[in-house]
């Protein structure tokens, strides 16, 4: 391993306290809340969440807990590049790599990492450990920023040079949900075979012909309509992500109703009750890593990144990615999965689970559902 420095979090007394400020001062505003969750994100919530956070919530307790994991370091394409490395129980344990999305981050993780690498500590067996690397996106989190917006094919090759020229991996298995599976999809893609075999919740590929016969056409148009009130924030990131930051990068506040509406929305809750899927404390640590790090800016880039590299074609000749390639259904995934004919025409596909529960935040809604898949598909590769 080269080039590589340890990391630790530490995040300034004074920035805690200003953004506990910001927090504490917010000038709430008159508005009708008689809409629940349909305007966005709830007032009456989000005013209780801003309490808990001005006098309940610890940031260092949260950031211990991050600390608990190796942490990295290195510089590639010019860039930081933040992961958090802990390697596996056992003689073999396979190296992978996990990518979180928008609007996540490393602490996705944080149920997930200790199961993954040592499974003989949870009752499972040391031959299903993994060498779990989990970095933050560039843009996102505790790396640094591109040079400009990159999307995720460009992030994929950085996540390659990770694993084989600074971790010194031959092979490893690459794992995401959100933006993690697009990734996954252009590692698989461009990077075999290094990248031996994907995992994905998330199907955010598309084929160049389309959609084909009756069943496809009928989930190309439900698709449609069912994105028609998600697509605000898509297309605002990814034509002008600049504009928006200035507000967010102003308001944490703002920052919080920003991402908590897509918490709220893309999960498998129930009552409509975020909280019983996200704990207060969930919600606010992944929201803290973008107000202690002040990347809410870079890591919108990622949207504008992918329409420059073309959108979401994984390949305008019909080539497929031909790695084996597993897929995680979880029933409330906002990105509604396509019909298996569809899936097959863009990935070799040789795991296919449907799950009972579970919606697009896997690792942190259904983690062990989504382990227990993982280690599934990896014994079909040793």
């Amino acid at each position: 391993m080269k080039e590589i420095q340890p990391f630790r979090i530490d995040v300034a007394d004074a920035a805690l306290s200003q953004i506990r400020e910001r927090v504490a001062q917010y000038p709430w505003h008159e508005m009708p809340d008689d809409g629940g969750w349909d305007y966005g994100t709830n007032l009456d919530y989000l005013k209780q969440l801003c309490a808990y956070w001005v006098d309940e919530y610890d940031w260092r307790k949260h950031e211990a807990d991050l600390n608990r994991f190796a942490q990295y370091r290195t510089k590639i394409d010019d860039i930081d590049l933040h992961f958090i490395h802990e390697p596996g129980s056992g003689p073999t344990p396979m190296p992978l790599i996990i990518s979180h999305g928008w609007p996540g981050s490393v602490v996705e993780f944080n149920d997930i990492i200790e199961p993954l690498a040592h499974p003989e500590r949870f009752g499972g067996n040391v031959d299903d450990a993994f060498d779990v690397i989990a970095p933050s996106l560039p843009g996102f989190g505790f790396s640094g920023r591109p040079p400009r917006p990159y999307g995720p094919r460009r992030m994929a090759a950085i996540f390659n040079q990770l694993m084989t020229e600074r971790l010194g991996f031959d092979h490893y298995l690459a794992q995401g949900g959100d933006w993690g599976g697009a990734i996954s999809s252009w590692l698989g893609f461009e990077h075999a075979p290094a990248c031996r075999a994907i995992h994905i919740n998330i199907m955010t590929m598309r084929h160049p012909d389309g959609p084909q016969g009756a069943e496809e056409m009928a989930w190309a148009d439900q698709f449609e309509r069912d994105q028609v009130m998600q697509d605000g924030y898509r297309t605002q990131q990814a034509t002008r992500p600049q504009t928006l930051s200035y507000a967010m990068m102003d308001s944490p506040v703002g920052v919080a109703a920003w991402l908590i509406e897509k918490f709220h929305d893309w999960s498998d809750i129930e009552d409509d009750d975020i909280e019983s899927v996200h704990s207060k404390d969930s919600l606010l640590t992944n929201i803290m890593v973008y107000l202690v790090t002040g990347t809410f800016n870079t890591a919108s880039w990622i949207y504008y990144g992918r329409r420059e590299e073309g959108g979401r074609v994984l390949s305008p000749d019909g080539k497929r990615v031909e790695v084996p390639t597993a897929v995680a259904l979880f029933p409330a995934e906002m990105l509604a999965w396509p019909p298996r004919s569809y899936v097959e025409r863009v990935y070799n596909v040789t795991h296919w689970s449907e799950m009972s529960r579970g919606g697009h935040f896997a690792a942190l809604e259904q983690p062990e559902i989504l382990i227990a898949d993982l280690r599934s598909f990896a014994r079909s590769l040793r």
